[in-house]
């Protein structure tokens, strides 16, 4: 059993936790956050220890009925192994912590890959990560991107891509962020930061990036064009990716022709917080011309990345050397299967 710390209670650590209390071969043995919160409540509600920053903090936390059970130093102490969820920038300061008490550490993707040196995805290189003492899992949008990216750089080789992301203002919680009536280039220059990011984890990928933010708070929408090795046909394509355990077909016949339908559709299907932890690849819109693949996919910014810090802890500790197997045992633990 691998006793996981979750050093970040919010969007991602808190389906983190969640995530590993779910799996056979993890088990959550504490969460921390900084002040009293709504977040605080539910973790006390499940049942994980909650540790505290500053322990100087601890009255306040037990006047609002939150028992701490240390600072977060004991958490770690405690561990194999420390999920770190907290806000980017913040987890770069926690490496000298990690280090001191030779704890292995996960990052996510608001950290640039320089803080573990090496940058994870389930699907591209599951078996670099075994036995690594620090890896950062890429952000939500690269994670789409490699998994698709990877699918047909098998099957047909990649040439090229190129790749628009129009991307959610802030998440449903985040009042504080986002435009209000405004299409915002993010940035203005050419590329944006998610090519290079894939290229962390594919780096012999051409690949340009684009990016916008837009007054939504459900999800991503990528808008992507392969130049491929070898021709394609679209049959092979749909193929592809119905076979893939983490990318789903979002099906004509649903009527879906938007990211707002697709998660309440996630919803109806008694998703846990309705999360889409696969890409939502619309049937539609895969076309290709000879050896140019065009298609739209929806991220869900709160959730792809979660099942691959499972993935992660997995190679990371060593518990599970074959990568197919961890995405099964993870995805089965979740009870998930992928749209079709």
């Amino acid at each position: 059993m691998i006793n996981v710390a979750i050093n970040g209670y919010g969007t991602i650590g808190k389906r983190v936790a969640d995530a590993v209390a779910a799996q056979p071969d993890m088990k959550v043995i504490g969460v921390s956050k900084t002040k009293p919160s709504h977040e605080a409540f539910i973790a006390k509600s499940r049942g994980y220890p909650l540790y505290i920053a500053d322990i100087a903090k601890k009255a306040a936390f037990e006047k609002a009925g939150l028992p701490v059970a240390g600072a977060v130093e004991d958490m770690l102490k405690a561990a194999d192994i420390v999920v770190d969820a907290t806000p980017g920038g913040i987890g770069e300061k926690n490496k000298p912590v990690y280090e001191r008490l030779g704890v292995k550490a996960i990052w996510q993707g608001g950290e640039d890959h320089e803080v573990a040196g090496f940058s994870f995805n389930s699907d591209c290189n599951y078996k670099d990560a075994i036995g690594k003492q620090f890896a950062r899992v890429v952000s939500c949008n690269t994670t789409g991107l490699c998994r698709i990216i990877n699918a047909m750089d098998k099957a047909y080789g990649v040439e090229k891509v190129r790749a628009v992301m129009v991307r959610r203002g802030g998440d449903p919680a985040d009042i504080k962020r986002g435009p209000i009536d405004a299409i915002v280039l993010n940035p203005v220059h050419i590329p944006s930061h998610h090519g290079p990011d894939v290229q962390s984890v594919l780096p012999n990928i051409n690949i340009v990036t684009q990016a916008m933010i837009v007054p939504v708070t459900m999800m991503h929408m990528h808008v992507v064009q392969m130049d491929l090795k070898r021709e394609a046909t679209r049959e092979k394509v749909l193929e592809i990716i119905e076979k893939h355990p983490r990318m789903g077909l979002v099906r004509k016949a649903t009527g879906i022709t938007s990211t707002a339908e697709l998660k309440e559709y996630a919803m109806d299907l008694g998703r846990h917080r309705s999360d889409l932890w696969e890409n939502g690849i619309f049937e539609e819109s895969v076309s290709c011309l000879r050896n140019e693949l065009y298609l739209f996919q929806a991220i869900h910014q709160e959730a792809d990345v979660v099942v691959e810090n499972i993935d992660c802890i997995r190679a990371m500790t060593g518990i599970e050397k074959d990568p197919a197997k961890s995405v099964a045992i993870t995805n089965k633990a979740l009870n998930f299967i992928a749209i079709q």
